[in-house]
């Protein structure tokens, strides 16, 4: 019996999985702390807490995410995109790409049928495709960031958004909601944008088989459908919370690395 663990620290949460064998056995996520140490050491223990384990029970840690080398417990480290990769092949094994929005880029991700990475393509120097949008829009329309999804969804006429810059997206968004349109009709829009933007990312290195959207946005289901719409084709969804992917990722790394060193 072995237990090995996979800690994913991103720039908005912290994600933690634990794996016994072929099972995933616990897993937690909080909001990410101001040290990346710090939420890797809290994620940890709030999955160790309903494992009904301790930390020298796990035989190998593997980090990822953007705070990965700042994992203290990790004995290895690996990228998020390989990570989300592997993880999404052994949940759905005919997935071919991953969409991944996650809070400061959003990644496009082709493997082959063990996993491994063949292509991928990432945003991380504008927040115009990621999570922050979202994030920052619905604090500028006062509205909570998960009932999002449900809002779009009462949407008549999405709203067209003619700035993809987040600083004047917002100022867009305020002058929307001043001159009277629905709400509905503005969420909807901003979907439809971080879609379509998200999209052409993908179609950088040409879709392939059948793909999967992973990251916390993939539990906004408005955002889902959006993405659909603008690929042109039906996502597969994940049986396991979208948001820990690459948490789980980094666990089955972990179990190949110890079974290495047995």
């Amino acid at each position: 019996m072995m237990f090995v663990a996979g800690c994913d620290i991103g720039s908005l949460s912290a994600k933690a999985v634990i794996m016994k064998d072929d099972c995933i056995v616990a897993s937690s996520v909080i909001f990410a702390r101001p040290e990346p140490g710090e939420s890797a050491r809290a994620v940890m223990d709030g999955a160790l807490e309903k494992a009904g384990l301790s930390m020298e029970d796990i035989s190998c840690c593997v980090g990822t995410g953007y705070g990965r080398n700042a994992v203290p417990f990790a004995q290895a480290v690996e990228s998020e995109i390989a990570c989300h990769g592997k993880a999404a092949q052994w949940l759905k094994p005919q997935v071919r790409m991953v969409i991944d929005i996650g809070g400061q880029d959003a990644k496009a991700i082709r493997i082959d049928e063990t996993g491994k990475v063949v292509r991928y393509a990432y945003n991380d120097r504008c927040a115009s495709g990621t999570g922050r949008f979202l994030e920052v829009m619905a604090a500028s329309m006062g509205i909570d960031l998960d009932d999002m999804g449900d809002i779009s969804f009462q949407a008549k006429n999405p709203v067209a958004l003619s700035n993809q810059c987040v600083v004047f997206a917002e100022t867009e968004i305020i002058s929307l909601i001043h001159a009277g349109r629905d709400l509905p009709d503005i969420v909807g829009g901003l979907h439809k944008a971080l879609s379509h933007r998200v999209a052409s990312l993908a179609r950088s290195i040409e879709l392939a088989g059948e793909i999967t959207m992973t990251g916390g946005v993939a539990k906004n289901q408005g955002m889902f459908s959006a993405l659909q719409e603008a690929l042109g084709v039906e996502l597969i969804r994940m049986d396991e919370d979208p948001q820990i992917i690459g948490a789980i990722g980094a666990a089955l790394v972990a179990r190949q690395t110890a079974a290495g060193k047995r």
